[in-house]
């Protein structure tokens, strides 16, 4: 699974973690993700994140 960088505080979103804080269990795809999540960090929309090759 694909790990995703937001471009504006380079938070990671990691698949095999998840986002415990909002409730995204571990091995969720960042593709997987509501629409409506954002940054756990600064809030800006899953968009603005950039996939880390």
């Amino acid at each position: 699974m694909d790990k995703y960088i937001c471009i504006i505080c380079e938070y990671v979103y990691d698949p095999k973690k998840g986002d415990a804080e909002r409730g995204i269990p571990p091995d969720t795809k960042f593709e997987d993700l509501p629409d409506d999540w954002v940054c756990p960090q600064c809030g800006i929309e899953k968009d603005l994140f950039q996939k880390i090759e």
